[in-house]
């Protein structure tokens, strides 16, 4: 398992409340778009995250991690295993606090990479799965 149950408490109700989701698009057939759904629920701010520069779920997307003009809290990676590495790498660079891999998505490389630059750190997990159980 790469997350404990302490580092998902803690990246979900800690870390802050900017997401920046990676692969999030108005293509509502796509799991990261009912993700963020979930996420806004539960007061997170989600900043969508894709080539397209999509505004979903009311939110204006941009291309890239570092075309973002703010600061995000944690940067949630739906994109396939190996394009999700070099996302890690950008979330280190751009000060994320934490680097969220879905369910399916596994790099242990940069799970390592991540955690020696002092991010936390969830893989092959869904937020919108764990946050409705912390109660």
């Amino acid at each position: 398992m790469y997350g404990d149950e302490a580092t998902v408490r803690k990246i979900l109700t800690e870390l802050g409340d900017t997401w920046a989701v990676v692969g999030l698009s108005n293509n509502r057939q796509r799991p990261a778009y009912g993700v963020a759904e979930v996420l806004q629920r539960f007061g997170k701010r989600v900043v969508p995250v894709h080539p397209k520069a999509e505004t979903v779920h009311g939110e204006q997307g941009y291309a890239s991690l570092a075309d973002i003009p703010f600061d995000v809290d944690v940067v949630d990676v739906f994109v396939n295993s190996d394009l999700a590495g070099p996302v890690a790498d950008e979330a280190a660079a751009k000060g994320a606090g934490a680097v969220w891999f879905q369910l399916g998505v596994v790099d242990e490389a940069a799970y390592a990479r991540t955690r020696d630059a002092g991010l936390e750190m969830v893989m092959d997990r869904c937020p919108a799965i764990e946050i409705p159980r912390l109660g």
